[in-house]
């Protein structure tokens, strides 16, 4: 595939500028002005951003056609679900709609990603920012994964990787994309050793015990079939591996298993039940599990069905560096926004506290329970 196509996605329905930032996924790379580079299903992708569309390009194969590259990324954002027509829905939210308005986030969506990577980028978040997951995914992806060969990169026009560009007379710095390693390569000996070496912590260890874990079970077949269990029984079974609590296995089963109501919550999104929906808990000092779920429960209360991709929208709208200054300022330098997913975590006890309710504002027609 040599040249840029069309992937149908009006900036209501998709801002890639938006969403390949806001912490969802962590392997993204800007090669320029509203240009991303990627690996999706062990193909490396160009992304733009225009005005009208997202373009795509990916390297050329003769056994992978322009509408199998569309369909692919179609399925990654989920375009068959129309986001405007939420976004509607939502918007009978006052503080929701206020939001949207003023900050101008349209085009905010879910991801759908491969579980397997989704489940040990989020192992690495805990307790970190989106610059040090993104160097140890990579990392992992650089020990373990197969280099993809970058070179249909070289003739994208106005490329211009992250640096700023080159000198005039010098070579512009090409990143490295890797393939995400598989799991009998995870789940074999050594691998938490090594990734204590590239310096992943007390993390290597759950990384390498939830391979062996998820290998016992089936492996990624295991995985993926969780997006045909019910939402409580998903979240359930994420929670058996090591590494992965109430927040983590939300993270993973809104952005990788479909359960589009999983909320997750951390101190952030505390302070915003709190202030925006008048969730009763000011005076607790720590984010209990009976808070969580109570969270959660408020949360799919006001915005249905698809109340995590809301959730998504309000957590990114409270991020100093979503604000409009900073956005446009990021869009202009290829800046990277930090971070959203990989907030604060939760201090989380096993006190039982419970959680009451008062009115919402009264321009919504429903409240926080």
């Amino acid at each position: 595939m040599r040249c840029w196509a069309n992937l149908g996605a009006l900036p209501a329905e998709l801002r890639i500028d938006k969403v390949l930032v806001c912490g969802q996924a962590f392997r993204w790379v800007p090669l320029g002005a509203n240009t991303w580079g990627g690996v999706l299903a062990q193909r490396l992708v160009a992304l733009r951003q225009t005005d009208q569309d997202v373009l795509f390009r990916f390297a050329a194969a003769d056994d992978f056609s322009e509408d199998d590259g569309r369909s692919l990324l179609w399925d990654y954002f989920q375009l068959d679900t129309s986001l405007a027509s939420l976004y509607k829905i939502w918007s009978a939210d006052a503080n929701f709609a206020s939001k949207v308005r003023l900050q101008g986030i349209d085009g905010l969506r879910v991801l759908r990603q491969d579980p397997l990577e989704n489940v040990v980028s989020f192992i690495c978040s805990s307790n970190n920012n989106i610059s040090r997951i993104s160097g140890m995914v990579n990392a992992l992806c650089a020990e373990y994964g197969q280099q993809l060969d970058p070179s249909f990169l070289d003739d994208l026009d106005d490329l211009d990787v992250q640096t700023g560009g080159s000198p005039a007379g010098q070579e512009t710095k090409r990143p490295a994309f890797y393939t995400f390693p598989d799991m009998d390569t995870l789940a074999s000996d050594g691998v938490e050793e090594r990734l204590r070496q590239l310096g992943f912590g007390y993390r290597a260890k759950y990384v390498a015990e939830s391979a062996k874990f998820i290998q016992k079970q089936g492996g990624a077949s295991w995985l993926l079939s969780l997006r045909q269990r019910s939402y409580e029984d998903a979240h359930k079974e994420l929670l058996q591996l090591p590494g992965v609590g109430p927040k983590v296995a939300d993270c993973i089963c809104l952005m990788s298993l479909d359960k589009t109501g999983a909320i997750p919550v951390d101190t952030h999104v505390w302070q915003i039940a709190k202030r925006d929906y008048g969730f009763v808990g000011a005076n607790r000092k720590s984010l209990t599990k009976s808070i969580y779920e109570e969270i959660g429960r408020s949360f799919r209360g006001v915005f249905g069905e698809h109340a995590g991709w809301a959730h998504t929208v309000l957590f990114c709208a409270d991020l100093s560096k979503f604000q409009p200054a900073a956005a446009a300022a990021a869009a202009q330098s290829g800046q990277v926004l930090e971070p959203a997913w990989p907030a604060t975590q939760p201090g989380e006890t096993n006190a039982a506290v419970r959680g009451s309710a008062r009115a919402k504002r009264a321009a919504a027609s429903k409240r926080i329970k």
